[in-house]
């Protein structure tokens, strides 16, 4: 049986820093910042749940982080996962992560799926694509490994967003090293580009130069865990965890320089400090910041009209702040925040399915739910 909670939230406003110029936020007359929902408890009991995909038959693909890929269909998850996955390395913050459908999967069936592998105790963040029959995955083709390997178990990404039929964007961490983001020699702190069949674009940024990895779009991150392209414009959109502090929301642009750590405005978690520096010359700066970090985890951008007054606003996850935050834009500035659901669980991702609605996945509780606007 479905479980509701009505909530009516009573929202706090918030308002973080954007570095440059500060822009005043919309007058409070014009954001509707009261919502009643009701919260649709699809499934309960779900370990580390990290992704969602919507299928075009109905079903919907759930992805947790120990390695199972499950199917709710009818109302109802499925106690099997799917078989067939690649060996999946759960180690530390990485495992089984984002699962994506090809943007024409209804004529090639192709999932994609980011997770850490490994060749016995160190290993890296991989891409593999694999068609659904039935109960299992078939056709199973690995399409990239990170390079290096390396046996620490932090920062492996990852999110896959299509930018085309042709072409998809996906992300590593920088794997607890910092200025492993600071360098085109390997993978890792960076926001990657490769073709639907894992070959390279030969308009990458870094194609034919000497030392570099060909596969970079751009550089400098610490840990991107959220992606989406915006609805109008279609330029990618990405989120990153900070340090203690200074967690960003960046447009990310072919073969820029996003700064870390270079510049930050976060500190090491023991307090001192990685640099002074909140922008640097030659790097990009990031369009919102917030201070202290929320920890944010999935976005997505609502187009739907289910939801009054928030077409085209910014929906992020958050686990350390245990709440939704939506953004209010003006263009490509961040005009208005506000908190929803605060300390309702470990918001891991957030997608607007095909039938407009907001569906969302949280750990601690493990729950996947929509919310449902009362009229």
């Amino acid at each position: 049986m479905k479980k509701l909670y009505t909530l009516s939230l009573l929202t706090l406003v918030m308002y973080y820093g954007c570095t440059g110029s500060q822009h005043p936020q919309i007058e409070a007359q014009n954001i509707d910042s009261t919502h009643n929902f009701k919260i649709e408890v699809l499934a309960e009991g779900l370990e580390n749940p990290w992704s969602m995909a919507f299928l075009p038959d109905g079903r919907i693909l759930l992805a947790e982080r120990p390695g199972k890929l499950r199917i709710f269909e009818n109302g109802q998850l499925s106690k099997e996962p799917v078989a067939g996955l690649p060996v999946i390395w759960a180690h530390g913050q990485g495992g089984l992560l984002d699962v994506v459908l090809h943007p024409d999967y209804e004529k090639n069936g192709w999932i994609y799926l980011a997770y850490s592998t490994n060749e016995g105790a160190i290993g890296s963040t991989a891409i593999a694509r694999a068609k659904l029959e039935g109960n299992s995955l078939v056709q199973l083709e690995e399409l990239f490994r990170g390079d290096p390997f390396t046996e620490l178990q932090y920062h492996f990404g990852c999110r896959i967003v299509f930018e085309n039929e042709n072409t998809f964007y996906f992300t590593i961490g920088d794997r607890g090293v910092m200025n492993n983001a600071q360098t085109l020699e390997n993978h890792n702190g960076k926001v990657m580009r490769l073709h639907a069949d894992g070959s390279i674009p030969a308009d990458n940024p870094y194609v034919g130069v000497e030392g570099a990895k060909a596969e970079i779009w751009n550089y400098g991150h610490r840990n991107i865990q959220g992606m989406a392209l915006h609805p109008v414009t279609k330029e990618l959109w990405t989120h990153e965890h900070g340090p203690k502090g200074g967690d960003e929301i960046n447009i990310e642009q072919k073969g820029a320089n996003y700064g870390w750590p270079k510049a930050t405005f976060g500190i090491n978690y023991n307090g001192t400090i990685i640099t002074t520096d909140t922008t640097f010359p030659g790097m990009t700066d990031p369009i919102h910041y917030w201070v202290p970090s929320i920890a944010p985890c999935g976005m997505d951008f609502v187009t739907s009209d289910i939801y009054p007054n928030w077409k085209n606003n910014l929906l992020v996850g958050a686990l350390a702040g245990r709440q939704i935050q939506r953004l209010v834009l003006d263009g490509s500035k961040v005009v208005y925040t506000e908190k929803l659901l605060e300390e309702f669980a470990r918001f891991r991702d957030i997608r607007q399915g095909p039938d407009g609605y907001i569906y969302v996945l949280t750990e601690g509780p493990g729950l996947f739910f929509k919310l449902v606007p009362e009229k």
